[in-house]
């Protein structure tokens, strides 16, 4: 491509990219996990020292990739160039469906966070919708205008999203070095179940961890910044899952958390004062609306990849004067979209979550399947090889906890996108180059 070109798509520095991963690493519900993961007893840090370690695998690898392969289009990509076509249309799908079907719940949680601060937002017919549907494609908008803009919109929310969380994370150290004796907890037997459930919750703060790769073309100097933001940013996430979960267990009361809507705004509330509530709402809205700029950019970036890999209509592989993928943002905040309205329409609740759940164990095959790529794009590393395999076993167990029922339906997910697969192909000759970052 051209210089001139070039220039329009680049524009991720690397607080951006990290920006990004944090971001989508972080979203609403960490805001609701340790009300969650309460009931779990001293099995739920077991299961994030479990969850942490199985994310640093996945980001060890995506790191490797990353900067020895930066394509656009991330895990899609990897696995194309592993095995072809067709392995890597079912990963990009399954990641695709993954993306748009949990933003949709992404944009719920947004609105769902104001309404505690304006009851009436909850109290008027459609309004909620409305308001869900409204941020999608404001943030669609932010997208299309290019990534530059999106980069300062994760930065600036990602930057406020982590104040409640440092805040709580540093009034339980302040506790622990002033003597405050810990909270009594009822004994809860140490069960490889009971972790394995916790793991399986404490996976979903982790989903977006390969976010960097995805639009690595558009990133200054990708093979070295898409690496070091993955790393960086699995890291400081796992910290601040890990801070979280340790001072909830040392100085919250179980049943009391347990019971609590909103957990993070209790703790802090119980010590600098009751209207804490209304605050940490207002954060976690932030926390949320920055999780969906995120995951919009991505959702983007995926279908285009797909486009230019030749596994995905051409038609969605155009680009607007501003170097951005307007049509596949268009087509992919559509569906989002219709996922949100679903999920406000009479009876749709139980819907929705059937779909989101769904979507999770369609999109684990994309992660499964990076790992394997690995193994063959790097055939002389060993050690990257043995850190996939832990991946993989990761990823594996993982789905497992998401039961039998939600597997079977996303094998059915994935399977639905074959016919898409069948046409594009026939009507395609030759796939265009995947589109690499310097």
């Amino acid at each position: 491509m051209d210089d001139a070109h070039a220039d329009r798509r680049r524009g991720l520095g690397f607080w951006a990219v990290l920006a990004l991963c944090v971001g989508n690493m972080i979203g609403s519900g960490i805001y609701l996990l340790p009300a969650t993961l309460a009931p779990l007893g001293t099995n739920q840090l077991f299961g994030w020292l479990v969850t942490i370690g199985g994310a640093t695998c996945l980001a060890v690898v995506f790191a490797r990739l990353g900067a020895r392969l930066p394509l656009a289009g991330g895990p899609y990509a990897y696995v194309q160039a592993a095995f072809g076509p067709f392995a890597g249309f079912a990963a990009a799908w399954s990641y695709w469906t993954l993306l748009w079907a949990g933003n949709g719940a992404i944009a719920v949680a947004v609105v769902s966070s104001l309404s505690l601060i304006m009851p009436g937002i909850g109290q008027t017919a459609g309004l909620p919708a409305l308001l869900a549907v409204g941020c999608v494609w404001l943030l669609t908008l932010v997208n299309i205008r290019g990534v530059r803009g999106a980069g300062d919109v994760t930065m600036v929310t990602t930057a406020l999203k982590l104040v409640p969380l440092a805040a709580l994370i540093g009034l339980a150290v302040w506790l622990q070095l002033t003597g405050v004796p810990h909270t009594v907890q009822p004994a809860v037997p140490i069960a490889p179940g009971a972790i394995a459930a916790a793991a399986g919750l404490t996976f979903w703060g982790f989903l977006g961890l390969e976010s960097a790769t995805v639009p690595a073309d558009k990133v200054e100097n990708a093979a070295r910044v898409v690496p070091l933001a993955t790393l960086v940013g699995v890291v400081l996430t796992g910290v601040v899952y890990l801070g979280i979960s340790l001072a909830f267990w040392a100085y919250m009361p179980q049943d009391q958390a347990a019971a609590s809507p909103a957990p993070v705004a209790d703790f802090l509330g119980a010590h600098f004062g009751g209207r804490m509530a209304s605050v940490v709402a207002l954060f976690a809205a932030i926390s949320a609306f920055g999780a969906l700029n995120g995951f919009i950019l991505l959702q983007g970036e995926m279908p285009w990849a797909m486009a230019r890999g030749g596994v995905f209509p051409i038609w969605l592989a155009k680009e607007g004067p501003r170097g951005t993928p307007v049509r596949a943002h268009v087509v992919s905040s559509a569906l989002v979209t219709v996922i949100t309205l679903l999920n406000y329409g009479r009876g749709m609740g139980d819907l929705f979550e059937t779909i989101a759940s769904v979507s999770l164990a369609a999109g684990m095959l994309a992660y499964l399947m990076s790992m394997l790529a690995a193994i063959r794009l790097l055939p002389g590393e060993p050690l990257i090889a043995l850190v996939a395999l832990a991946g993989a076993a990761f990823i594996v167990w993982a789905t497992w906890g998401l039961g039998a029922q939600a597997i079977g339906l996303g094998g059915a997910f994935v399977l639905a996108g074959l016919p898409v697969y069948a046409l594009v192909r026939r009507g395609r000759a030759a796939p265009v180059t995947p589109a690499a970052a310097s």
